[in-house]
């Protein structure tokens, strides 16, 4: 019976994308978005190997249990339908809708897997509960995310179709973690939204409805999977739209929001002690400490003040954007997540050696990639010491920042360097 949903989905899913206008829209062919639907599918069917029978070693056992939970919600659904429809609602905790960034006793911290299972508990009424055959439908929803942002980097880079294609698509990394049956393929969706949105109302000078509703369902994403992620985005909106309307103070409106809000990251809990930023990031640092894995490293530890959050800056970047390094390898994705890092890092240095002279156009999104991709390399690097969740975590913003460095690179002047020598 799997076998037969399996390839009924597989084969009508495969034609949907072909009949999507939001797809074929990208200025992809038909037969590359079934290539790459089909790369997805492939993903996520491994992701799902390696979370059943190595899932302790690679720390990928999360998978599975989402799967077992999803299921179990799919059946109260027939024996409780009231249930169904209002536990997302229920708060077990005293304080708990007021602990918004807790990592225990948190209605927060418990709802974003708690959504993540109600989506799959969907799933199942059409799977019957078969894992890979909800990886089809998985791998067709997170498709919207990388299409999207195709869709918008093509406009800002126009002729560079391939190489937004692969910058794009085909980060490993990115595409392991968004295609397996995880919150990053929806997470990334959620930025997609966002990006889309903003960039394409800006562009049009008009932000309906539409453009509006799509902003504000990408937030409210982010807010259900992982809500320390808004925090990060709210910046990076707000000075990309000041800078759509002063163009010519494009870095200063980033300098000058990104200025305002690092105040009230340390001075809010003054005002209310229930804003104490700082305090979170060092109670969030200490519960990744506490949960000793596989790949957790000693780190230097945080404390609630702007003297300490300063002088880990240089702790946070190396573990968030340089490592694994070689001798952090104990297993094959840690070898790969190592060669990827180091082949990204080499492609950041070819990009200021052989760069293209740029127009100086659409420099907001540019600085929203950069900047958002910066603040959540720090936070994932002040708050997180395990290495495999690093990768993970970081994987949602590689994209954004590969296709910036590869579009710029002078291609045809290596070309000529290497022919040369």
């Amino acid at each position: 019976m799997e076998y037969l949903l399996f390839v009924v989905y597989l084969i009508f899913f495969a034609w949907l994308i072909t009949k999507t206008r939001f797809f074929t829209a990208s200025g992809l062919s038909k037969s590359q978005l079934i290539i790459i639907f089909l790369l997805k599918v492939i993903a996520g069917i491994f992701y799902g190997w390696m979370g059943l029978y190595y899932g302790d070693l690679a720390q990928m056992y999360d998978t599975w249990s989402y799967h077992r939970n999803g299921i179990m919600e799919y059946q109260l659904l027939g024996t409780n339908p009231h249930e169904y429809f209002t536990n997302l609602f229920h708060n077990p905790y005293q304080d708990g809708i007021q602990n918004f960034f807790g990592s225990t006793e948190s209605y927060w911290n418990d709802l974003k897997g708690n959504v993540f299972i109600k989506i799959l508990s969907i799933f199942d009424i059409f799977s019957f509960g078969h894992y890979y055959v909800n990886v089809i439908f998985y791998s067709f929803l997170t498709l919207f995310g990388p299409v999207a942002i195709c869709r918008v980097m093509n406009d800002v880079f126009p002729g560079r179709k391939l190489i937004v294609l692969l910058s794009i698509f085909l980060v490993p990394s990115f595409f392991y973690w968004t295609s397996g049956i995880y919150k990053e393929g929806l997470i990334f969706v959620a930025i997609s939204l966002v990006v889309y949105h903003i960039y394409f109302g800006n562009k049009e000078k008009k932000f309906g409805i539409k453009r509006i509703a799509g902003i504000l369902l990408g937030i409210v994403l982010l807010l259900l999977l992982r809500n320390f992620l808004v925090i990060i985005i709210i910046p990076a909106m707000l000075a990309w739209l000041l800078s759509n309307k002063w163009p010519k103070y494009t870095l200063p409106s980033f300098i000058g929001v990104y200025l305002f809000f690092g105040i009230l990251f340390f001075t809010l809990r003054y005002i209310d002690p229930r804003l104490d930023f700082p305090q979170a990031v060092v109670d969030k640092q200490k519960a990744f400490i506490q949960m000793v894995g596989n790949s957790s490293i000693p780190i230097k530890e945080l404390r609630p003040n702007v003297i300490s959050f300063i002088k880990n800056i240089p702790q946070a970047i190396t573990l968030s954007a340089i490592r694994p390094y070689p001798s952090d390898i104990k297993h094959l994705l840690s070898l790969f997540a190592a060669c990827e890092i180091n082949l990204l890092l080499l492609l950041f240095v070819i990009s200021l050696i052989w760069r293209k002279k740029s127009s100086g156009q659409h420099k907001g999104i540019i600085y929203f990639f950069l900047f958002f991709s910066f603040t959540l390399l720090l936070s994932i690097g002040f708050s997180v010491n395990n290495l495999g969740a690093i990768v993970r975590y970081r994987s949602i913003i590689l994209p954004l920042l590969v296709v910036l460095m590869a579009t710029q690179v002078n291609w045809g002047k290596i070309g000529s360097y290497v022919q040369k020598h």
